[in-house]
Order: structure tokens, then sequence, then C-alpha cells
């Protein structure tokens, strides 16, 4: 007897999905908070970095020209936006509550749940926050528009983003079993992730060791290398081959890593409740 379909079984976690999409929706007076919130934030950046490139020399900062520099920067808080899933504080507050011993009773696996459940609020995120936001500066400021080739590489490196943040929030949000409170490390990995994946600072403006340190982690992935594609910044269609190639062995490694993740943080649940 053969299993079920690999449709039928992606059809366990859409309940996941849409109740996640309920309760954005019940709760839309502090979606809305969150967005005004982003907005503000947004602009900082980007006026801030182009008042930096304004008091240059007049010549390219890191190569960039003032409608690259601003595209990268706004850009950079869109795709911190997708990444703010909530996956990281939800799977903690599972953990210390105590509720994640129900997740063990459903014939679904965690991360994939999790996946699930996280994705309505990164795509609202990126819906109903990113876009109106890149619609309002781009008739505010001078931005740098992609061609088609550039932009759906961009989404493709998106989408692998996506993943890659995913991992690396379900691995914090997973440090609850032995922390019990993650409270402190969200806060040190949203520092250290938004440093060195470009959202603050972008790579090509960082001296060469912390960029060469920058582009090890995985974190790049994230924001520099999307970013990287959309732009045009890399060396003809190798160039772009080796930006998604990293993207996927860090996206394959990060899905692994949760998987073991989660399988011992099961043991530890087990043996806690005897």
């Amino acid at each position: 007897m053969t299993g079920p379909a690999p449709l039928a079984s992606l059809r366990r976690y859409a309940p996941f999905g849409v109740a996640s999409l309920q309760g954005l929706l019940q709760y839309r007076s502090a979606f809305a908070v969150s967005a005004l919130t982003a907005a503000t934030a947004v602009g900082v950046q980007v006026f801030l970095w182009r008042a930096v490139y304004e008091g240059g020399d007049g010549g390219p900062l890191g190569g960039y020209t003032s409608a690259q520099l601003t595209t990268y920067v706004l850009l950079a808080q869109v795709l911190g936006l997708l990444h703010a899933s909530r996956v990281d504080e939800e799977v903690a507050g599972e953990v210390q509550r105590g509720d994640i011993a129900v997740s063990l009773l459903r014939p679904v696996s965690y991360p994939l749940a999790r996946f699930a459940a996280g994705l309505p609020v990164s795509l609202c995120n990126a819906v109903l926050v990113a876009v109106p936001l890149v619609a309002l500066y781009a008739l505010l400021l001078p931005l740098t528009a992609p061609t088609w080739p550039r932009a759906l590489l961009f989404a493709v490196s998106a989408a692998l983003s996506l993943v890659i943040g995913f991992g690396i929030n379900l691995l914090v949000g997973l440090a609850g079993f032995v922390t019990t409170n993650v409270w402190g490390v969200r806060i040190v990995k949203d520092s250290v992730v938004a440093f060195f994946a470009g959202q603050v600072v972008p790579l090509s403006l960082m001296p060469g060791p912390l960029a060469a340190v920058a582009h090890a982690l995985p974190f790049q992935s994230m924001v520099d290398g999307p970013l990287r594609l959309l732009l045009g910044r890399y060396d003809g269609v190798s160039g772009a081959a080796g930006i998604l190639a990293v993207q996927l062995g860090w996206a394959a490694l990060l899905t692994g890593a949760c998987t073991l993740a989660w399988r011992r943080a099961v043991r530890r649940l087990e043996v806690l409740g005897g």
C-alpha cells in the first residue's frame, strides 16, 4: 500500500496557514501599527543613506549610484519585512507554555507546520506593507528599475531567502528547549542578522575583513544576495548562478539543521516529561 500523494500530504498544512491568516485579520490594528513602524524605519534608513551619499565626493559610493543605493537600502528593509514571520517568538512561546506537547500528537511535521503558519505573515508583510512602501518611495525618490530577467532572478532569490530566514528563526525558537526564554537570543539574532545580511550597511561598503565574514555567513543570502541579482552586480550567467547556488546550499543546510534540532528537542521533551 502506497502512502498519500504529495499534494494530499501538503493539504494537511493548509489549516495552519489559514489559522495564521485569520489571526492577522483579527488583530488588524496591531498589524497597522507594525506597518506604520516599518514605514518609519524604512524612511529613516533611506534618507540617512541618501544624506551619506550626498555628503561624499560625488562619485559612486561602494560602486553604487545614488539611485542604486536608494534602491538597495529600500529593498533591504523590504526583505527584512519578508523575514519577520514571528516563527521564533511563537515556537519559543509554545515551548514555554507547554503547548508544544500538543504538536507531538498531530500527524504532521512540526517544522513544516510552522513554515505554513509563518508564510501568510510574510506574504501579508510583502503585499500589504512592502508593495505600498516601494510604490510610495518610487514617487518620491529616483530608484533603479530592474530588467525583467533581473526581476525574475530577484523573485527566485527572494523565495530562497525566505526559506533561509525561516530556518534561522526556527532554530532560535527551538533554542527555547534549552534556555526556556529566548527573548535575549532573539534580540541578538535580529541585530546580527540585520548587520551581516546588508540590511543596515550594504556589504560592499564594509571593510574587507568584515565583508569576508559577512559573505561566509548565511545571512548575506537573505538580503545582499537577492539585491545583487536585482541590481545586476554579478559577473554574467555564472555569477548569477553562483549567488543562487550559495542560497540553495544554505537553504538545504538550514533545513537539515532544523530537522536535526527538532528531533533532539523531541527527545529532550520526552525525557523531561517522563
